[in-house]
């Protein structure tokens, strides 16, 4: 939105999940004069722009191609929506091929754009004091891991994380310089629905305290099971915390393995 504002465009940012149909977007849009959309997820975002008046473009998310296209109603109103779509965008060219594999009518109209991060780490979050504030007091000495927050987690009890980051330690290349303390760790989730033994669930944080608590940790774990491109691994490689990631295509998209980070398919 501070690209578009830069460029003297007004912008105005709604979540999807605040209307329930394509109605009430299309009585905003025709109310308040607006010249154009941008939606993001296909189908999250896309659908409600069904009927729309105003030109649109639609920006892909890992879960309309991996996730939502095998849902035939889903399927059906994302094809819809990208048919009448002035352009879209795909963060990989994996993302783009699966799309026009479904949509090959639509391929000329799908660009590839790579994601872009910024961050901007409080200097004034003190860690230890938010874990202390959360009950979270007998770690000593704590060397966490951060897990990001992803609706198709799966993080298997007991072996996925410290095995991974068993390999991890034999990588002295990767950015950070904990790797000695591996067997000290505990495994911090700050906003991930898993509560496997070791696992702590902490509440969300505002940005610029989620990457300092980030910029903390001994690594970012993305076990997630489907991803488009993981802003979280983008982030973190931004703040030099080594990560390692299920090797799902997405996350092989920006990962080179042993290089930029891990990926693993399996505990070995």
């Amino acid at each position: 939105r501070n690209h578009l504002h830069a460029a003297g465009h007004i912008c105005v940012l709604k979540d999807a999940f605040m209307f329930e149909s394509a109605a009430e977007i299309a009585n905003l849009t025709s109310s308040d004069k607006f010249d154009a959309a941008l939606a993001i997820h296909l189908y999250k975002g896309g659908r409600l722009l069904q009927g729309s008046r105003i030109p649109f473009g639609i920006i892909f998310g890992g879960t309309d191609v991996n996730e939502d296209i095998k849902c035939k109603e889903k399927r059906q109103v994302m094809g819809a929506v990208l048919q009448r779509a002035r352009f879209a965008v795909a963060f990989t060219v994996e993302m783009k091929e699966l799309a026009a594999a479904e949509w090959p009518d639509a391929r000329k109209k799908i660009y590839v754009q790579s994601q872009g991060i910024k961050t901007a780490p409080s200097e004034t979050f003190d860690w230890y004091r938010f874990l202390q504030n959360a009950g979270k007091t007998h770690f000593s000495p704590l060397f966490p891991v951060f897990i990001p927050k992803s609706p198709v987690l799966e993080l298997r009890q007991g072996w996925e994380v410290p095995v991974a980051l068993g390999s991890l330690c034999q990588c002295p290349s990767l950015p950070g310089g904990w790797f000695h303390h591996c067997q000290s760790l505990q495994v911090v989730s700050l906003c991930c629905s898993c509560r496997a033994p070791g696992v702590h669930v902490l509440q969300e944080l505002p940005q610029q305290e989620l990457h300092a608590a980030l910029r903390s940790c001994l690594a970012l774990v993305n076990s997630s099971i489907s991803e488009g491109m993981s802003a979280a691994i983008l982030e973190a490689m931004d703040l030099e915390v080594p990560v390692l990631a299920r090797n799902v295509p997405g996350n092989a998209a920006i990962i080179k393995h042993k290089e930029t980070g891990l990926l693993f398919s399996t505990p070995q």
